[in-house]
């Protein structure tokens, strides 16, 4: 076997997952878009995409059940807050782009899920964080408008 030698089915598996964590980081990404956001419509299924990536090396490298995975999870989570954290401003005693912060990070798990065949954990997580984003804003807009 040589180095050029590739497996094409386990590329159309990898491209199924990976094509799977983009499409449920997508409808976040269109609504973070919609919202002028700093992060959005390519962001975040580039977010899941790496995520997922990162965690299929890690289980062919290192298997399911790995100490190695484990950090790599860590590591993709820390490095996703530093990411989510450069969407957060603070602007005349108001704080805003929380929210993009932690669908961002929210984002990043669904990728990983969706690498660790947990589809169920990444569809959960991609329908509350757009449901989040998108139903929960009329209350938050009453609840300011209140005060």
């Amino acid at each position: 076997m040589s180095i050029f030698d590739v497996n094409w089915s386990l590329v159309a598996s990898h491209l199924l997952t990976l094509g799977t964590a983009y499409l449920l980081a997508l409808p976040i990404g269109l609504d973070r878009e919609a919202a002028t956001r700093s992060m959005g419509l390519r962001t975040f299924p580039l977010v899941a995409i790496a995520s997922c990536g990162m965690v299929l090396i890690g289980i062919h490298s290192f298997g399911i059940d790995s100490d190695p995975l484990a950090r790599i999870l860590q590591g993709i989570m820390v490095g996703i807050g530093f990411v989510g954290g450069g969407a957060i401003m603070k602007d005349e005693g108001y704080v805003r782009g929380t929210a993009t912060a932690a669908s961002i990070w929210t984002t990043g798990a669904i990728g990983a899920a969706v690498a660790l065949h947990r589809y169920e954990i990444a569809i959960v997580l991609s329908a509350l964080t757009f449901a989040t984003l998108r139903l929960v804003k009329p209350l938050k807009q009453a609840v300011v408008d209140k005060n």
